[in-house]
């Protein structure tokens, strides 16, 4: 049993890991500015370790504040210390995430995503915490031209949250490569993480229009929006949609608890990985997928091609599937019967 700080642990692929922590029987720290989320979603976490009678709300702690605030980051570390359960790691999702906006307020992104991790990594050194499970994404591989993407890649974001995520991910390696001793460091590359808890208590509910489109058709779906924009249908693949790595947020929760428990287990290290199945879907097939299997139309209509899109983009898994032994088990399918579940249940 750890103790883990949880920074952004409200928010979709942080809610869902938490759950993923607790049903082993870790303690968690939540800290959340909820900007993105909202306090309800800790009700909702409760609900599903319910369920499976796991909830124990003593191993549950919630922490309202910002973490580009190091003073408040330290009264957190002292208070677990206080409590007799000294954090042992961090799983950092906090930060601003949407590319659109990114671009149109870049400062705010640079603030929020790289201050702010700078201050956790000043109070997490400051109090002998070395290891960090990092969210980054495979928005840092840009346009690259070598599909499926390996870790080896080049980096070459092509936007602000792209660029910010790429920026952490170098402070990380500046910290291990000046004083590697003790320092367990691991950055996941996200690729598209859609879905939902197959309880329907958590999933994704983004504040405003939603900028990724799984939870576009899902508002869609439930008549929250007209209708549906693809953005081509003439690009250079099979149905002339892009083709992207679809995910299970579960799947996702599931590999930040393993990867983790490799760090703690590791003297030192800095891990770069890919998440993804490794086998992409199509913009159609995704869509299509979920009026079957959820018995329902979609609205939908294709328009121009959204500046900064690329035709293909899927991992290279094989150094998560070698490292980790692992592999992702929740098909499409499951990622839009589970997210469907969610949608009608806030509907």
């Amino acid at each position: 049993m750890k103790n883990i700080l949880v920074t952004g642990g409200t928010g979709f692929i942080g809610s869902h890991t938490c759950i993923s922590l607790l049903e082993s029987g870790n303690n968690i720290t939540i800290v959340d500015s909820f900007m993105n989320s909202n306090k309800s979603v800790i009700e909702g976490i409760k609900k599903v370790l319910k369920l499976s009678n796991n909830l124990d709300e003593n191993k549950i702690h919630l922490y309202l504040g910002d973490i580009r605030n190091t003073s408040f980051l330290q009264d957190v570390f002292l208070d677990s210390k206080n409590n007799k359960k000294p954090i042992d790691g961090v799983i950092h999702f906090a930060g601003l995430k949407a590319v659109g906006e990114s671009m149109v307020n870049p400062i705010i992104y640079w603030d929020v995503n790289v201050n702010g991790s700078i201050s956790l990594l000043k109070v997490m050194e400051a109090n002998n915490c070395k290891t960090i499970l990092f969210s980054s994404s495979a928005t840092v591989y840009g346009d690259s031209k070598n599909i499926p993407f390996k870790e080896s890649a080049l980096i070459n974001p092509f936007n602000t949250y792209g660029h910010t995520k790429a920026t952490v991910e170098n402070i990380l390696k500046n910290i291990y490569d000046s004083n590697s001793s003790g320092w367990k460091i691991g950055c996941l590359r996200y690729f598209n993480p859609i879905g939902a808890h197959p309880s329907g208590f958590i999933g994704e509910s983004p504040n405003g229009k939603p900028e990724n489109i799984f939870p576009y058709i899902c508002q869609v779906a439930s008549g929250f929006r007209d209708k549906l924009y693809v953005f081509g249908n003439d690009w250079p693949t099979a149905d002339g949609t892009c083709y992207r790595d679809y995910i299970h947020v579960v799947d996702l929760a599931e590999v930040h608890k393993i990867t983790l428990n490799y760090l703690f287990n590791k003297e030192n290290e800095n891990l770069i990985l890919n998440v993804g199945k490794g086998k992409p879907s199509s913009v159609l097939e995704l869509i299509k997928t979920f009026e079957r299997v959820n018995n329902i139309n979609i609205n939908y209509e294709f328009s121009d091609r959204r500046v900064g899109d690329i035709p293909i983009s899927y991992a290279d898994t094989a150094k998560m599937f070698s490292l980790l032994k692992w592999k992702p088990s929740r098909s499409l399918e499951d990622m839009c019967r589970d997210g469907w579940a969610w949608q009608k249940n806030i509907s």
